[in-house]
């Protein structure tokens, strides 16, 4: 199998994953809906940067040592999953907050336009990926399929992360403009408490899973 035959059934693998709900789509689809298509992007990127990370650690082998490492698997699985109960008890708490006060359409207002946020954001992204666990076994697993045994490892394995990194951020880009769109909707008081007390119990419960499953 050369690398060129391969890329069909690479991007096509890509897009299958990309799709499957986990705390990366919670992430995109909160952020979208809070503070639309310009406030989703630093978190698109932030995902996005974590996993080429990732791709670049699997490549030279760290990824698998981290796999293998029941004492780093335990420390990431513990961060990630608190990274994860800290983002879903924030919306808890911005559920709570609007249901005393009027300050949610400000406080969205203000944190898409802040410097500080985008930057927030984009750390929050990475931090979800980085500290995930499965995504090094995932790496270890998934790119191997892909690589030819006459090409070179790191050199293929981070060529082929630009292409899944690429092929990510245009189908979550354009998930979170679907969603943008109908933020006026989403930003409505009632509507926000709601998908705030929706989201934060979504990333809790992903957070607990994570904290809590084994390999």
């Amino acid at each position: 199998m050369d690398l060129v035959s391969s890329l069909p059934a690479f991007a096509l693998a890509v897009v299958l994953i990309s799709a499957s709900p986990g705390p990366a789509m919670a992430l995109i689809l909160r952020r979208a809906a809070l503070h639309g298509f310009r406030g989703a992007v630093p978190t698109v990127l932030g995902l996005e940067a974590g996993l080429y990370v990732w791709a670049l650690l699997a490549a030279a082998g760290l990824a698998a040592l981290v796999a293998a490492s029941e004492v780093a698997y335990l420390v990431l699985r513990v961060v990630g999953g608190g990274f994860l109960l800290y983002l879903g008890i924030k919306a808890w708490r911005s559920a709570w907050r609007s249901r005393t006060t009027g300050e949610a359409a400000q406080e969205v207002a203000t944190e898409s336009s802040s410097t500080l946020s985008w930057w927030r954001a984009f750390g929050e992204g990475a931090v979800v990926m980085l500290a995930n666990p499965k995504a090094a076994a995932f790496m270890i697993a998934f790119y191997p399929q892909f690589v030819p045994a006459d090409q070179p490892l790191f050199a293929t394995t981070a060529l082929l992360a630009v292409l899944q990194v690429a092929i990510e951020t245009v189908l979550y880009l354009a998930l979170a403009a679907a969603v943008g769109r109908a933020g006026a909707w989403f930003r409505r008081p009632a509507i926000r408490r709601r998908l705030d007390a929706v989201s934060g119990t979504v990333l809790v419960t992903l957070g607990l899973r994570l904290a809590a499953e084994s390999r």
